[in-house]
This record gives structure tokens, C-alpha cells and sequence, in this order.
């Protein structure tokens, strides 16, 4: 309408002033014809369709006093109506921090992860904090991609458990010296200066060998995983040190490294199984592949636990109710969760950051039927 301009609010709704009569009059939620129907509104829009400044928007958005009330009104009703959403990014740069914090994980499918993650965010719903899941997909060349994505996407602080490729850790030296903090877990990295929440490796496999061996077991063999992982090696000390308590001779025949993956449970077990005196009992540092292996001696008429006992590092509902259950070291993955929240959290909050260590998770011996072959039960 020519001679007519924007003059204000009354009531939350828009003035108009006509230069021709001299008269202010009101349209009720006449804005509402300029609303932007299609797309991401931006603040820009909301202040276009009412004729305000962007800052008098953001001041109304902010909650800020040095406002007229009714023009407050009018705006966010504008914001409700054109659907705005703060932009979290540029709100970010401008306060120099973002909020969220990107994890790391080398296997989404596998249940222990995934507990892990519903930790993660347990901690973060009850906190102001977010997260971004990347999934390595046990590959390093993803891992260290995803490390740039996270970079790039200005994140507060970095959860990650490696993949089973990585055995360098350039790419996380790199985010530790841009000065952010860095937390991992399960699978770490020693020689990196950081905080790690682990779960009781050592002392999970020495419990379960120790009760395979106080069930009269004579010949405990372990499926473990690549040699340079780190809780390989001490799940692998663990399973010796229950030898050494007892005075058994360690027989390297018995010892057996894989990748952990469901198609090596076949070929260690035929190779146990083709040995001159095999096994009668198995430790595997992963429980699913203890429940595959149960899986194929029972498709070979193997009696469990009477010719073969069975025991696992890990618990979840599959070793609970597959038949016979499996005797696990249950690690509490949601607490490994809440706790590398819980951490990094308070390194990011913390300005002076406290020194580096090593932060366990206690966790339980769990006798299922796999394992009781009638001996004594610690």
C-alpha cells in the first residue's frame, strides 16, 4: 500500500502510520502473509516480516530487558510461526565453544558399543552437551576421516575406541595438540597422554580361567585377538596368570590370535579340535565368539560343559540366553559410557586439566551353565 509504513506494535500485533490521513491503524497478524512458507527460516526472516532490525530480533530471542514487551511479543509469535531454529553453529563460533563432543566407535552393530553409546548419552541428555557418532567400521583410513570431520566440525572434545587396524595415532596427536581434549576407551592407545576408561581386562580373563581351572578343567585353550592390541595383551596376561597361581605349565599350542570376527571362530575351533590332546576348556576374549564356538560343538554332538567348558569376556542377552548360558566377565558397558562422558565433560569445564590416568570400570564374574562341570565355584 503506498503511503503506508511500519510504525511499531499495540498488543502484539503490527501499527501502520498512513503518510496520506495521518492515521495509525492496526491489521492483526498481518504479518503472517509475509511468512516464509518453504525452507529453513533464517533470523533475517523473521525480522523481515514483522520490519524490525535483526538485532532487535536477537535481543528479543535473548530474553534481553531493553525491549518494548509488545514488540517482544510480536516476535516470537513471528519466530513460533515461521518455524525458526537458532543457528547453533554461528552461536558456537561467536561464543567459542560449541556443545558437542564427537565419539568415535569402531563397530555400531556390536551390542557392547552400543550400550556404551546409551551411556554416552545418558550423560549427555542430562547435561548441556551433544553428540556426533562416527563409525570407523574397524577400518583406520575411516577412523582418521572421521577424526577430520570432527575437527571440522569445531567439536568440544573427542570419546573414541580404535579400530582393530589402528597402530599409530598421528591423527589423534593432531587433535590433541589443537588443544582438544581427548578420551578413550575399550581399545586405547598407551603412548598418547590421555584419559582412558577401561574395564578390568586382567583381572576379567584371570577370573574366568581361574574358575574354568577350579572346575577341573585340565587343557584351557584362548581364542585372542590381534597381538598389538592392548586389551588383547592384557586379557591375554590375565588367562597366564591364572596358570601361574596354579602351577600349570602354559602351552603355547593353546594359544591362538585372530581378528575376533565371527568367521575365525570356525577355524580356531577345528584347529583346537585337531590337536593330540584338545581342549576341554575355552576362554574367548570376546563372548560372542565363545557362543559361536558353543554353536559349532553342539552341531558336532559335543557335550557342554562335560567334554567342553566354555567361558567369555563380555556379557549381553545373547550369552545370557543362548543354551547352554554363557559364564561371562560382565564389564557394565553403560558405565564405561557414563563415565567417558563424565570425564572428558569435566575436562572441557575444567581450565586447568587434571592429570592424565587410567579411570576402571569394576565388573563381576557371571557362572552360567557353560562352565559348571560340578567343581568349586568362586
Amino acid at each position: 500500500m503506498d503511503g503506508v509504513i511500519k510504525a511499531g506494535f499495540i498488543r502484539g500485533n503490527q501499527r501502520f502510520f498512513c503518510k496520506i490521513c495521518s492515521q495509525h491503524f492496526i491489521l492483526e497478524n498481518a504479518f503472517k502473509s509475509d511468512l516464509k512458507k518453504n525452507g529453513q527460516s533464517t533470523i533475517t526472516d523473521v525480522a523481515n516480516a514483522l520490519g524490525v532490525s535483526i538485532s532487535t530480533v536477537s535481543r528479543a530471542l535473548n530474553d534481553k530487558s531493553d525491549i518494548n514487551p509488545d514488540t517482544k511479543k510480536a516476535i516470537l509469535q513471528a519466530a513460533m510461526e515461521l518455524d525458526y531454529r537458532p543457528n547453533l553453529l554461528a552461536q558456537s563460533l561467536h561464543k567459542g565453544k560449541t556443545n558437542t563432543i564427537g565419539v568415535i566407535i569402531p563397530d555400531v552393530e556390536h551390542p557392547f558399543f552400543a550400550k556404551v553409546l546409551a551411556g554416552i548419552q545418558q550423560v549427555a541428555n542430562s547435561s548441556c552437551f551433544r553428540i556426533i557418532v562416527c563409525h570407523s567400521n574397524e577400518s583406520k583410513s575411516a577412523e582418521i576421516l572421521n577424526t577430520e570431520t570432527l575437527i571440522d566440525c569445531r567439536v568440544d572434545g573427542l570419546i573414541i575406541s580404535h579400530s582393530k587396524e589402528t597402530t599409530s595415532f598421528e591423527h589423534i596427536k593432531k587433535i590433541i595438540d589443537k588443544g582438544i581434549p581427548v578420551v578413550q576407551f575399550d581399545r586405547i592407545i598407551t603412548e598418547l597422554n590421555t584419559h582412558n576408561v577401561m574395564h578390568q581386562d586382567y583381572k576379567g580373563s584371570f577370573d574366568l580361567v581361574e574358575h574354568l581351572i577350579l572346575q577341573g578343567c585340565e587343557r584351557i585353550a584362548i581364542m585372542s585377538g590381534p597381538q598389538e592390541m592392548y586389551i588383547c595383551k592384557q586379557r591375554l596376561e590375565g588367562y597366564k596368570a591364572a596358570f601361574q597361581k596354579y602351577g600349570r605349565e602354559i602351552n603355547e599350542e593353546y594359544i591362538v590370535h585372530s581378528n575376533i570376527a565371527k568367521k575365525d571362530c570356525l577355524d580356531v575351533f577345528d584347529y583346537f579340535m585337531s590337536l593330540e590332546y584338545p581342549p576341554d576348556g575355552i576362554f574367548t576374549i570376546l563372548n560372542r565368539n565363545g557362543v559361536e564356538m558353543m554353536k559349532i560343538a553342539k552341531e558336532r554332538g559335543i557335550r557342554i560343559p562335560q567334554e567342553i567348558a566354555f567361558a567369555g569376556f563380555g556379557d549381553d542377552i545373547l550369552a545370557e540366553y543362548f543354551e547352554p548360558s554363557l559364564t561371562v566377565f560382565n564389564h557394565f558397558p553403560p558405565a564405561i559410557g557414563q563415565e567417558v562422558m563424565k570425564v572428558l565433560i569435566r575436562l572441557i569445564e575444567n581450565k586447568t586439566h587434571f592429570p592424565a590416568y587410567n579411570h576402571f570400570i569394576e565388573g563381576e564374574l557371571v557362572v552360567r551353565q557353560s562352565s559348571q562341570k560340578g567343581g568349586y565355584i568362586k
